[in-house]
């Protein structure tokens, strides 16, 4: 690349997607900032993307090809590309030989990269015909399929208008810490005199910016949600008139407040005071216009669910979907209306098997195991660090036992890369180009590329491209990947003519100049779902036992899982293995500040050094994600039986506490 300034997209699961200047001098990247021409980020980056150039430029970056003989044993030997593809290509090949179909292949990638030509790993198995595949969201899941049933679609409004509202109640999110550019639109609504509410079981830092701050018990947003409902229609703070012409169920619903709430029941499970309950009705259903923010922590519980709907149906009954500057954020899932012509690749016909089989994303490990004729031989692994990211690890040591072939592809040599016989060094996004859409904001950016690569380091599709042609050169036909399409061919049938009318652009080239945004949309739909606050198991109320705590690990402002742990800048003087404890936990426990401690629970044990936390909840502790000692070690999920499948229950983990020893598991 000439020396100049180039666009890029940061392509982390983040509320951002923000667009970034990169400054090239001499085929480096001396320097990034924010796009100016991003009207959501508006120029700022936050500190993981101005630490890009430790992240390009890291020493721990992935080199080469590399081999380890045997697995799990550390003795890594460096091989070509060539050698990785003769092997990889030549262990497809025989397991479809050795069973008649590629069904013993499959692969497991998720978030670690958002951009539309990383689904090339997708468009790559599905050029072999059926393969093992999986479906899913373990992030964000439950929570869509609660908005579709209220909306009919996945509803989300412009976080921009955010700054337009009177009131703002943020329910399980904490934007100060994970997404950092929303708070400038909703500062800016606070200087113009909108009142700030948060609701969260933990006093985080967009808490204590809050005018008012609810303490909820984990679990239990469906009570308040509905208790906050049934004091709106009690005190006639409601258009009535507008439930009846705009909502399905709205008598069932009233007639489920009246016979099911009970306040005083609702603040003993909460947590919430009548008072605090009070407050909240009455911002609800006097202040306009209104915003909720339906967080992702909501969902993160198998009551997770319910309690999206329960916050949905109070939104549309104080008409925050029809108000300007109004409106119900969750987030969007507007990649689904671009082509996706990587992902919706289609492979050859196999003469008996009609279509791949799908595997539960949040319960991977178990379901694979359970596969037969054929069972999983090969998993392709990309976009994801499965060691520190998912649950029930047991039953991913078996599978991982059971597979004769592991191929990772990284930038680092991650905890799950170690399992690998063979790793792949992965581009970053300044050394490919790419597209990218947000799933909170509704702008469209491209990603240039501007940097040669690092050593040997190749893109997701560029390994697509490279892998499928050597098996062509090893069995004529084996798969039907179009390896001689360029990045920007890709880009270009990414932007058909309803996209580009959509986002008001010409072509790729108009996303040279700057970011384009969505022309604005108006909800269609003409009745909204309404819905009980809660389901009968959870009328019953919590049973946690005394002396165990539920586990929350939310996210952390300089990483995001286990991406940034090597970049100094963001970890200086941080540690990894704090685990917070509640004023009244320690003195049951008898124990004091930077002790050493442990949770533990059937699936094993982690050691931490405590940190007292006055204004946690006695039930509660809290601990980082991934780190050296990975918290995703103690959480289990029983398997959803919806058919539609769920999120991760990462927040419905119990553990309990008892002073470190010597060992841990």
């Amino acid at each position: 690349m000439k020396d100049g300034i180039y666009r890029n997209t940061c392509p982390r699961n983040c509320y951002g997607s923000c667009s970034i200047l990169s400054y090239v001098k001499n085929d480096r990247l001396v320097k990034v900032t924010g796009d100016p021409k991003h009207g959501f980020t508006k120029g700022r980056l936050c500190a993981k993307g101005y630490a890009s150039t430790q992240f390009v430029y890291n020493p721990q970056r992935l080199k080469y090809p590399m081999r380890q003989i045997p697995r799990g044993s550390g003795n890594w030997q460096r091989i070509s590309w060539d050698e990785a593809y003769t092997i990889i290509a030549g262990k497809i090949i025989e397991l479809n030989q050795r069973y008649g179909s590629n069904l013993a292949c499959g692969y497991n990638k998720f978030s670690g990269n958002l951009g539309l030509l990383h689904y090339a790993v997708e468009g790559m198995f599905n050029s072999l015909g059926p393969h093992t595949k999986p479906i899913g969201n373990p992030c964000a899941l439950t929570g869509k399929h609660a908005v579709n049933q209220s909306f009919g679609d996945h509803y989300s409004a412009d976080p921009e208008e955010m700054a337009r509202a009177n009131l703002i109640v943020i329910w399980g999110s904490n934007p100060a810490v994970t997404n950092v550019h929303q708070m400038k639109f909703i500062y800016e609504a606070r200087r113009k005199g909108a009142k700030l509410v948060v609701i969260d079981p933990i006093f985080t830092r967009t808490a204590e910016k809050a005018d008012l701050y609810l303490q909820i018990n984990p679990g239990t947003d469906g009570w308040l949600a509905g208790a906050i409902a049934k004091l709106i229609i009690e005190k006639g703070i409601i258009d009535e008139e507008a439930m009846v012409k705009q909502t399905i169920g709205w008598e069932e619903y009233q007639q489920f407040l009246h016979q099911q709430i009970n306040l005083a029941h609702v603040a003993e499970q909460t947590g919430v005071p009548i008072k605090a309950m009070v407050e909240l009705a009455e911002l609800y259903g006097k202040v306009k216009p209104a915003a909720t923010w339906a967080g992702l922590g909501i969902q993160r519980s198998d009551r997770g669910g319910r309690s999206i709907s329960a916050i949905n149906s109070l939104a549309v009954m104080t008409g925050m979907l029809s108000d300007p500057g109004s409106g119900l954020y969750y987030m969007h899932f507007e990649i689904e209306h671009f082509p996706q012509r990587l992902a919706c690749h289609d492979g050859p016909v196999h003469p008996t098997i009609p279509h791949s089989r799908e595997v539960d994303m949040s319960h991977f490990s178990k379901n694979a195991l359970a596969l037969t004729d054929p069972p999983l031989k090969l998993l392709w692994v990309a976009s994801r660090n499965i060691v520190t990211q998912d649950q029930n690890l047991h039953s991913w040591q078996q599978l991982f036992q059971q597979l004769e072939l592991i191929v990772t592809v990284d930038l680092y040599l991650t905890k799950t890369a170690k399992q690998a016989d063979i790793v792949l060094p992965a581009a970053t996004h300044f050394e490919e180009e790419d597209l990218h859409v947000g799933y909170w904001h509704y702008w469209l950016s491209i990603n240039q590329k501007v940097l040669p690569p690092y050593y040997e380091a190749k893109s997701d599709l560029q390994i697509a491209r490279e892998l499928t042609r050597r098996l062509n050169e090893l069995s004529p036909g084996f798969s039907n990947f179009p390896y001689e399409k360029e990045p920007i061919d890709w880009i270009k049938t990414e932007l058909s003519p309803e996209i580009m009318r959509q986002y008001g652009i010409n072509g790729y080239e108009d996303l040279l100049d700057g970011p384009h945004k969505k022309v604005a949309q108006t909800h269609s739909l003409k009745k909204y779902n309404l819905f009980p606050a809660i389901e009968t198991n959870l009328l019953q109320g919590d049973q946690q036992q005394p002396f165990t705590y539920r586990l929350l690990s939310p996210q952390s402002l300089l990483k995001i899982h286990s991406q940034y742990e090597c970049v100094s800048w963001l970890t200086y003087g941080e540690t990894d293995n704090i685990i917070e404890l509640s004023t009244m936990a320690a003195n049951e426990h008898e124990i004091n500040e930077n002790t050493k401690i442990e949770i533990y629970n059937e699936q094993g044990a982690i050691t931490g050094v405590a940190k007292i936390n006055p204004t946690l909840p006695r039930n509660v502790v809290l601990a980082s994600q991934a780190g050296s000692n990975p918290i995703n070690q103690l959480i289990f999920q029983k398997e959803d039986h919806d058919a539609n499948g769920s999120s991760t229950f990462f927040y419905d983990s119990i553990v309990k506490i008892r002073k470190g020893r010597d060992t841990h598991g």
